[in-house]
């Protein structure tokens, strides 16, 4: 990679607004309550904080159905909030990166009702409006939130494009005028100092001509997403996008991918610098998905983990930059789903999963609560859960018999994103320090034990051992620059790989067994000393033979 960049030094900490921290008691996050926490943050030792969307909404989808780009939503404050947010977060150090959602926007936002509102409005064609075929869709697309991808508009007989939700209706990016309307606003937002952005399915911003029908899945629906996700003009619209914002400003940006592959991302986060600086891909996110899409109880093997991040730690190499991330909005704690969550070993899985990631080469992002280990929610009922993704999957999955009520409970109480978006915790009060009020969504009763306040007065937590990580990555550039090799590919208990630069070796070995495991050193190294940088177990020496015991992860540097 040619010129070294700031956001590949950095570390990413994702904030959910709604979940952080409550300041006015009403039972929702708030941006006051994000400031209130900056501080925690610096401590961590992150640089760059991505907030999810904080902008109005009839949150439909929490926050991702937009109805006023340049407005804050109101349970979260005001734009004073905002700014002094801003403001405090640069006087520590800290970067700002917003949530960029422009793929569709709410159908309450002003430009979709005037779009509704007949066939000659001057904003018709901001959105995707066709013609039903024989009384029925235009074509047979299922929404990724269930049901038809299409609405029927009885007012003017046509039907609108949703990829999502009914209430997200997909902008028509053909339209030149929606591209400068999404350009100016991006502009205003950085020139208010915002440092980057994360852009939402960016990916499907390019859908097909015609809009043919897709191949029909297990609902029934056809798959839209050969025809959306990287679709004919997508890199186009990103190099415009890229000319006309980005260049002028500073920024970290990284694109949400979905269906993204290596040969893809290359065009996105080419080392160019024409698009983006980064992608989100999901290969390693969706192997233990299934023709039920992601709804059971399957558990990643960890041979195809190491393929799958390996593919990408060498495809991108000095063409691109890989994002590193287990956790995020979207999707279970990862140390629920690939770690271990029982109090015997919570801890030690927590430290090595973030091991194993941090060590990798890329930019790592850090998902709110992850430094302390939380875990997936102990659902009770399918009343408790808030997406709607979750809300619409039990329904349809139970409707259609697809799985009995039992199982659909089961496999969407496991994969849920509700599981994300369980409060913070805090400390062991009162709704975990939240807030003083009744929460939106249910706090895990696990609270008492897992939280800030007692993990920040415990030097061995979790909590502390980021803070070492992340320090390390700002005194050693091979963790940032060096050059990625798999070992032990056929391995089912043990990920361990090497960062060579220069004369330098950092060999990152990962126990992802319950049980122990034998590692042998690699024979190049056998005459070598070397340092350990980092234990979960608090390892001392580095021999020849190691006996790891459950979970076990360890980094050994070799100059």
């Amino acid at each position: 990679m040619a010129e070294k960049k700031w956001w590949q030094k950095s570390v990413v900490y994702q904030i959910y607004p709604r979940s952080f921290c409550d300041s006015n008691g009403d039972g929702i996050g708030d941006l006051n309550g994000i400031s209130s926490k900056l501080e925690y943050l610096k401590e961590l030792g992150i640089d760059v904080i991505w907030l999810s969307p904080i902008y109005q909404s009839p949150n439909d989808d929490m926050g991702y159905d937009i109805s006023d780009y340049r407005a804050v939503m109101k349970e979260f404050g005001t734009m004073e909030d905002y700014d002094r947010m801003l403001a405090k977060a640069h006087s520590l150090g800290l970067k700002i990166m917003m949530d960029l959602v422009v793929n569709h926007t709410s159908d309450e936002h002003p430009l979709f009702v005037e779009s509704r509102s007949s066939k000659d409005n001057p904003h018709r064609d901001f959105y995707i409006w066709r013609d039903g075929k024989d009384g029925k869709a235009p074509n047979n697309w299922g929404s990724s939130f269930g049901g038809s991808a299409w609405e029927y508009d009885e007012a003017t007989d046509q039907y609108y494009l949703h990829l999502f939700s009914k209430k997200q209706p997909d902008l028509n990016w053909e339209n030149d005028a929606v591209r400068k309307w999404v350009y100016d606003m991006m502009t205003w937002w950085c020139d208010k100092g915002i440092d980057g952005f994360r852009m939402d399915v960016i990916s499907l911003i390019s859908k097909v001509p015609g809009l043919p029908d897709g191949e029909v899945g297990k609902n029934g629906y056809g798959i839209f997403s050969p025809y959306c996700a990287n679709g004919p003009r997508v890199h186009e619209y990103l190099q415009e996008m890229n000319r006309e914002v980005l260049s002028k400003y500073d920024l970290i940006t990284v694109g949400e991918c979905s269906g993204v592959t290596v040969e893809e991302a290359k065009k996105y986060a080419s080392s160019s610098g024409e698009e983006l600086n980064m992608v989100f891909q999901f290969e390693h996110m969706d192997l233990d998905g299934g023709e039920s899409f992601k709804w059971n109880h399957d558990k990643i093997r960890l041979t195809k983990l190491k393929e799958v991040m390996s593919k990408w730690q060498t495809g991108l190499e000095g063409k691109a930059w890989n994002s590193l991330y287990w956790c995020n909005h979207d999707q279970p704690r990862m140390l629920s789903r690939m770690g271990n969550d029982s109090p015997k070993y919570r801890e030690a899985s927590a430290k090595m999963l973030a091991t194993c990631l941090h060590m990798l080469k890329g930019t790592p992002y850090v998902y709110q609560g992850e430094e302390l280990g939380m875990t997936n929610y102990p659902f009770t009922s399918p009343n408790e859960f808030r997406d709607i993704e979750s809300i619409n999957a039990y329904r349809e999955l139970t409707e259609k018999e697809i799985f009995s009520r039992k199982d659909a409970f089961d496999y969407i109480s496991y994969k849920s994103r509700d599981n994300a978006r369980t409060p913070m915790q805090w400390d062991d009060g009162p709704q975990a320090g939240f807030t003083t009020g009744s929460p939106w969504i249910a706090v895990n009763p696990n609270y008492t034990q897992i939280n800030a306040k007692e993990q920040i007065a415990r030097k061995d937590s979790v909590f502390h051992y980021y803070r070492k990580l992340i320090a390390l990555r700002r005194q050693y550039d091979i963790i940032v620059y060096g050059d990625y090799g798999l070992l032990l590919p056929d391995s089912e208990e043990i990920y361990a790989y090497l960062r060579t630069r220069e004369e330098q070796a950092l060999l990152v070995v990962c126990s992802f067994s319950e049980q122990e495991t034998v590692y042998e050193i690699p024979g190049r190294f056998a005459e070598k000393s070397g340092t350990v940088l980092l234990s979960n177990y608090g390892r001392k020496e580095i021999s020849a033979i190691l006996t790891l015991k459950p979970y076990e992860c360890a980094v050994f540097l070799y100059e």
